[in-house]
């Protein structure tokens, strides 16, 4: 008998052993029992849903796949141009930008895109960019993609916020030049050190650190809280344990501008038990500009979420909190049981820090923001303290681990929100007192123009400086079930992250922002405007869905906004 037919009979007897389990022994899936084998075709095209959903049919969930195009060729630093017309129109309602017939040219735009925070304070945060990344914790984002940004953000110049992870070691990558009184360095010995030598002559620099990590760690569960020193060839982190007279009073020229978000868990600035920890806040503040107090983010209203598997054992020292274990933060803020006692917490840490304080919230109605801006009224007629900005965050999304429930049904669009906040803090005359930072499915340059108009002073984006970190939408981010994000990325899988291309990404991370704002001089030249501080919301015109144009701002939101609190009541 051929090689050939026993094959084949082989086959057949595995196709009809196959038909029998799934028709007549299992009893897990309905379907197999009336489609046997086929009906697994079923389980396939689930599998590959969302990784592959981006490469079939329109873009739903953005406004057009052309603007998610315009994000991945503006990280590699490509052209972005189209011909004929855009793959898929954006579709209505959608605001529109108003031009001149005498336009400028670029040259003549200026290239001032700085926004001060904190003015009044001891140490104020000058940005020179209006675009930070917006905040994403190290835990919820891996080790190298926190590098990635980090680089980006010292490179291209631009804000990063730490996220409700707090400062981590891998914010300290681009600070080499630092006292050994607060960072604690750890070598090999002379064998490892020849070892990792061969190692990087073998291979190239990422593989041989690792190596080097490994052979000089060997067991260590915290190996990874310590990042590589490529001048002293050492690891190093910071020593939280020194006294807080040994930490810098300047923040280091080499780190990047470092926002540090606080939230209700209490990430990096916590006790064991879970009390803030002022002294540990005024050593982490020694290294960032302002703080961010997570009151709301998108539709997420119920406390962070970072699943046992994210929570390793570097996570788990950051964070002050075991390893292992669902780190679930409450969802009421601490110190924020009504308005006057988080203003007086904002107080607090100005004082220990000198610097500026905001909080992040989002919008439902005017319930949000008038109690806020008659808190800051109140207090400003007193002298007392009250938060130096507010971000405001879209209500769609919120993050990898908002409840399904709440998407789409917590919080206003983005647009709608920061018109509402800006109106209210000026009925109350003190807009001028506190910066408004906007944040929610912002991506290319027309986006942050119609949020600059709209009343926003500085913007922070997510979702398209994940893009320009290689991000490919495959929607598993959270690291529940099965699959872990592909890129590695958004994971704390140790074979999935450690193949991630930091230097690469970091230098698209920064093509990206720098392409936002040479994009934004252009369409500020079409405009007639010669600064960014010249946009208001009169620059804006809407067209409705049904073709209506609509060039009166307060009128259209007037009404968007009583529609949507008729909807709600």
């Amino acid at each position: 008998m051929g090689t050939g037919i026993i094959i084949f009979l082989c086959l057949v007897i595995i196709v009809i052993a196959w038909y029998i389990h799934d028709k007549y022994v299992q009893r897990t899936h309905q379907i197999l029992v009336n489609y046997p084998i086929i009906g697994r075709l079923r389980f396939v095209f689930q599998e590959f849903r969302e990784p592959f959903r981006q490469y079939f049919g329109d873009e739903k969930f953005y406004e057009s796949m052309d603007k998610l195009d315009w994000v991945y060729n503006a990280s590699r630093d490509k052209v972005n141009f189209s011909s004929f017309s855009p793959s898929q129109p954006l579709p209505k309602p959608k605001f529109m930008l108003r031009h001149t017939n005498i336009v400028l040219n670029d040259n003549e735009v200026d290239n001032e895109f700085n926004v001060t925070f904190g003015e009044n304070r001891e140490k104020p945060f000058v940005s020179n960019s209006m675009i930070a990344r917006a905040p994403m914790s190290d835990g919820s984002i891996s080790p190298e993609g926190t590098r990635a940004f980090v680089y980006g953000a010292k490179m291209g110049g631009f804000p990063i916020n730490s996220g409700e992870g707090g400062l981590t070691s891998n914010f300290f990558v681009t600070h080499y030049d630092y006292d050994k009184k607060y960072m604690k360095e750890v070598r090999g010995n002379s064998f490892e050190y020849k070892i990792f030598k061969l190692a990087k002559f073998l291979f190239n620099d990422p593989v041989a650190v690792d190596f080097y990590r490994k052979i000089v760690f060997k067991k260590d569960l915290e190996a990874d809280t310590y990042v590589f020193n490529k001048e002293k060839e050492c690891f190093y982190r910071p020593n939280w344990e020194a006294p807080i007279e040994n930490f810098p009073k300047e923040v280091p020229s080499d780190m990047a501008d470092i926002i540090l978000q606080i939230s209700s868990g209490l990430y990096g600035v916590r006790t064991k038990d879970g009390k803030f920890d002022i002294e540990r806040y005024k050593k982490q503040m020694s290294f960032c500009k302002m703080t961010e107090i997570k009151i709301a983010q998108g539709s997420k209203q119920t406390g962070g979420k970072l699943i046992a598997s994210k929570v390793t054992p570097s996570i788990a020292y950051y964070r002050n909190i075991e390893a292992h274990k669902d780190a679930f933060s409450p969802n009421r803020f601490p110190y924020a049981n009504t308005t006057e006692e988080l203003f007086d917490f904002i107080g607090t840490l100005q004082e220990a820090s000198g610097k500026p304080v905001g909080i992040k919230i989002v919008i439902s109605d005017y319930n949000n923001i008038v109690p806020i801006a008659k808190e800051i009224k109140r207090r400003a007629d007193l002298g007392l303290s009250y938060p130096d900005y507010i971000s405001i965050d879209g209500g769609s999304g919120g993050s990898a681990t908002a409840p399904l429930d709440m998407m789409e049904r917590i919080g206003m669009d983005i647009r709608d929100a920061l018109y509402l906040v800006d109106k209210v803090l000026k009925d109350y005359g003190v807009r001028d007192k506190v910066r408004i930072s906007a944040s929610g499915k912002i991506l290319t340059p027309d986006d942050v123009i119609i949020t600059l108009c709209l009343g926003a002073d500085f913007v922070q984006i997510a979702r398209g400086f994940m893009m320009s970190a290689g991000c490919i939408r495959a929607r598993y981010c959270s690291g529940a079930g099965e699959h872990q994000c592909p890129v590695g990325l958004a994971t704390q899988d140790i074979k999935k992250r450690k193949h991630y291309f930091v230097k690469k990404h970091s230098e698209f991370i920064k093509n990206y922002h720098a392409n936002i704002l040479k994009s934004m001089k252009s369409l500020l030249a079409v405009m007639g405007l010669k600064n960014i501080k010249e946009l208001d919301k009169d620059k804006l015109i809407f067209l409705d869905i049904d073709s209506i144009i609509h060039d009166d701002m307060d009128e259209l939101f007037e009404r968007r906004i009583s529609i949507k609190q008729k909807e709600e009541k």
